[in-house]
């Protein structure tokens, strides 16, 4: 009885070799990295040499002041109120201005690119750069930081929304248009319903970074636990800095897994 001849094995077809362009450009990007770290002296040595050069501050962060938390609860309150006051107001305009820079809900050139440059100069500035020329209009307080958060929430919300906006199904549009609606008519019956999703994640996940960016712009004089902070570096006082950020970790946490968790249901 003779023995069945094994099937030949079949040739795998070769890997193809990356095209000279991606590693040009692999090239390109190491040596602009290399430049980059020459000229500003770029190292990690110090993460090995200098280690026990702040070890005494470090210390006191792992012996944080707990009774001082009850001193934070006021300004942590004032830091979550502009965040929430900021999100509404922020969220509220850059819904109109997203409105205004997309081509599919603004047939108008002349308002579609005032809009984008709206949009453009208002991510070219940091929140810190809108908080310091805000406290120079209004003064040291909230209403600082809520107007540059305004302005930094109206840059990244009505720029995402825009986007949107131009990816939605044509199909509501050109029913829209057969039954004569105008702009606002299409926009509000054809376009919005199905932005508002988006839109409303966008709006969760802003208002996260509001919280974070509070902070900081607490710094220049925004008011909230921010300028705590400052205060207690420029005292010194690593245990009660070491409670706040743990203060901070636990309730920028809850946001986010919160936000994170509503975003998921608005996604099913």
């Amino acid at each position: 009885m003779s023995t069945p001849t094994p099937p030949a094995a079949v040739a795998r077809p070769a890997r193809p070799a990356p095209p000279l362009g991606a590693w040009s450009l692999l090239a390109i990007a190491v040596v602009i990295t290399i430049v980059a770290g020459s000229s500003i002296d770029f190292t990690i040595l110090p993460l090995f040499t200098d280690t026990g050069r702040g070890w005494f501050i470090v210390s006191q962060f792992f012996a944080p002041d707990w009774s001082f938390l009850v001193q934070t609860i006021q300004p942590m309150s004032v830091t979550l109120a502009t965040a929430v006051v900021a999100t509404v107001i922020g969220t509220g305009i850059a819904l109109v201005v997203s409105f205004l820079a997309s081509t599919v809900s603004n047939p108008n050139a002349l308002v579609y690119r005032a809009a984008k440059l709206v949009l453009s100069v208002g991510r070219s500035l940091p929140d810190v750069v809108w908080g310091l020329l805000f406290v120079a209009f209004v003064g040291i307080g909230a209403l600082a930081g809520v107007l540059a958060l305004v302005m930094f929430n109206i840059g990244i919300i009505a720029k995402l929304t825009a986007e949107t906006i131009d990816a939605v199904d044509p199909g509501p549009l050109e029913a829209a248009d057969a039954s004569g609606a105008n702009v606002v008519q299409r926009s509000r019956v054809a376009v919005l319903p199905q932005i508002l999703p988006n839109y409303v994640s966008y709006s969760m996940y802003v208002f996260e970074l509001n919280v974070r960016a509070s902070v900081v712009l607490g710094f220049v004089g925004a008011g909230g636990i921010g300028t705590q902070i400052a205060v207690q570096l420029a005292r010194f006082n690593y245990d009660n800095l070491s409670a706040i950020i743990v203060l901070l970790f636990v309730v920028v946490f809850l946001i986010d897994q919160s936000s994170s968790y509503l975003r998921r249901r608005l996604a099913r």
